[in-house]
C-alpha cells in the first residue's frame, strides 16, 4: 500500500509542477483536467505527507526510549505511546480513503419517489419523503428543482421527480434507493388503526451528455394542454410535453412548466437518466459482487427502511440501526443514518479488499 503511495505522492508533485508552468493555462481543457487530478488526490496525499512526519517521529521517540538516562527514557516511551496511538487511526483514514471511488460521485441527483401500495396514505407519505430530502438538500446548501409531478388532491405526490444539485449529492444519497415503508394511522382512519404503506425512492445519477446519445429521429415528441387536479385547466397553451424515445419505448411527461420549451428541456433531462439507468443494467449484474459493498443491492424492490410512527423510530434493515428521533429524521436530519450506512459499505470494501483473489 505504500509504494502506492509513494507513487502516488510523486504524481501530486508532477501535477503540481505542470499546473504552475508558464502557460498552462492556455488549453482551457487539459488545465481542468490536471487540476480535477489534483483535487482527487489532495486529501490522500495530505494524510500521506502527515503519516510520513508521524513515522519520522515515531523513529526519534523510539531512540528516546533506549536512551540511558531514565527520565529521558520515560519520555521517549510516553511519547511513543502518544505517537503510536495517532498512527494506527491515520493508516486505517489512508487505507479507506485509497478504496477505489464512484466515478458518479460528485454528480447531481435524480431524484424519483413514487407512492406504492396504501393509497392515499403512500402518496401523502411520498409528500413527506420528498419534503424530507428537501431539507436536507437545504441543509448541505444543494438546489432542488421539481422536474415533473403528479399530485393527488389530499396534498400528497402519486409521483414526483426532482433534480438535486450540489456536491457529492449522489455520494450521499445513493444509499437511499429502495422501498421505504410507513406503519402510522392514517388521518382518514377513525378506528385509530395502524396502516402500513410503502413508498418507491429511486436515486439517480445525472446522465453526462457525452453518456447518452440521444438521436432527434429517435424523439416523439408530443405537446398537450396541461391540467392539474380533477381535469382544472393550468394554462390555455400547449404547455405539457411528452416524449417517447422509440428505441427502448420510455416515456417521459413534463407540464410544471408554463413553457413548452422548458418543459421540453426537463423531460429531455429525465430521460437521459433514465437511459443512462437502463444502460447500466446489464452491467450491475456483473458486477453484483463487487456491488454487495455498496449496502444493500439498491434493488427498487428492497425494502430499506421502515418509520414507525407511534413508536417514533426510523429502522434501516440493511445495517440493523435504529435511531428513535422520527421527526429530526423526517425534518433532514439524515446524517446519522446516511454516514452509518457509508462506513458500512467502506468497511465491508477494505475486507473485500484483504480478501485473498
Amino acid at each position: 500500500m505504500f509504494e502506492r503511495l509513494e507513487a502516488l505522492a510523486k504524481r501530486y508533485d508532477e501535477l503540481e509542477g505542470q499546473l504552475a508552468r508558464e502557460g498552462a493555462a492556455k488549453n482551457p481543457r487539459e488545465y481542468a483536467r490536471l487540476a480535477k487530478e489534483r483535487a482527487d488526490l489532495a486529501e490522500l496525499i495530505a494524510r500521506f505527507r502527515e503519516w510520513r512526519r508521524l513515522q519520522r517521529e515515531v523513529a526519534d521517540a523510539e531512540k528516546l526510549s533506549q536512551d540511558p538516562d531514565p527520565e529521558i527514557r520515560e519520555l521517549g516511551r510516553s511519547e511513543l505511546a502518544t505517537l503510536q496511538a495517532r498512527l494506527e487511526p491515520l493508516q486505517q483514514e489512508l487505507r479507506t480513503l485509497m478504496l477505489p471511488k464512484d466515478p458518479r460521485d460528485e454528480r447531481n441527483v435524480l431524484l424519483e419517489i413514487r407512492a406504492g401500495t396504501g393509497g392515499d396514505e403512500a402518496s401523502l407519505f411520498a409528500s413527506n419523503l420528498f419534503r424530507m430530502y428537501g431539507r436536507y438538500a437545504e441543509r448541505r446548501g444543494w438546489r432542488v428543482e421539481v422536474m415533473s409531478s403528479n399530485s393527488t388532491g389530499l396534498g400528497g405526490f402519486k409521483e414526483i421527480i426532482a433534480l438535486i444539485e450540489g456536491k457529492g449529492a449522489f455520494s450521499r444519497l445513493k444509499f437511499e434507493s429502495g422501498v421505504h415503508r410507513v406503519q402510522r394511522v392514517p388521518v382518514t382512519e377513525a378506528s385509530g388503526r395502524i396502516h402500513t404503506s410503502a413508498v418507491t425512492v429511486a436515486v439517480l445519477p445525472e446522465a453526462e451528455d457525452v453518456e447518452v446519445d440521444i438521436l432527434d429521429k429517435d424523439l416523439k415528441i408530443e405537446v398537450m394542454r396541461a391540467s392539474g387536479p380533477g381535469g382544472q385547466s393550468v394554462n390555455t397553451t400547449d404547455s405539457a410535453v411528452r416524449i417517447t424515445h422509440l428505441p427502448s419505448n420510455i416515456v417521459v411527461h413534463c407540464r410544471d412548466e408554463k413553457s413548452q420549451h422548458k418543459n421540453k428541456a426537463k423531460a429531455l433531462k429525465v430521460l437521459r437518466a433514465r437511459l443512462l439507468e437502463r444502460a447500466e443494467e446489464a452491467q450491475r449484474s456483473e458486477i453484483a459482487a463487487a456491488r454487495r459493498g455498496m449496502v444493500g443491492s439498491g434493488d427498487r424492490s428492497e425494502r430499506i427502511r421502515t418509520y414507525n410512527f407511534p413508536q417514533g423510530r426510523v429502522s434501516d434493515h440493511r445495517i440493523d440501526l435504529t435511531i428513535y428521533s422520527l421527526d429530526r429524521f423526517l425534518d433532514g436530519e439524515l446524517d446519522v443514518v446516511i454516514d452509518a450506512l457509508i462506513s458500512s459499505s467502506q468497511a465491508e470494501a477494505l475486507r473485500n479488499e484483504g480478501a485473498p483473489a
